[in-house]
């Protein structure tokens, strides 16, 4: 079976150790659900960012653990009428 982790880093993707301690998941559906909990937490703890992995595969990331770069981000070109 399978085992879903995340990894934390810093914005340069340094890793470091989580203020919140992860347990290992058994689907991408619970690591999410996880990360959705605690990544406010994890943000305040000194992760700028995550990377999801199952078992040594990385299946995506990095992910921005900072809500206003995230919320940003679709609004900034979302009307700035380049095309671009």
């Amino acid at each position: 079976m399978a085992a879903w982790t995340w990894r934390f880093e810093k914005a340069d993707g340094t890793q470091v150790e989580p203020a919140v301690t992860p347990e290992e998941f058994t689907t991408q559906g619970d690591a999410e659900s996880w990360i959705g909990e605690n990544w406010k937490a994890l943000q305040e703890g000194g992760a700028d960012q995550v990377r999801l992995l199952e078992d040594d595969t990385e299946i995506y990331g990095p992910m921005s653990l900072h809500a206003d770069e995230a919320a940003a981000a679709p609004s900034e070109s979302a009307g700035d009428g380049d095309g671009a």
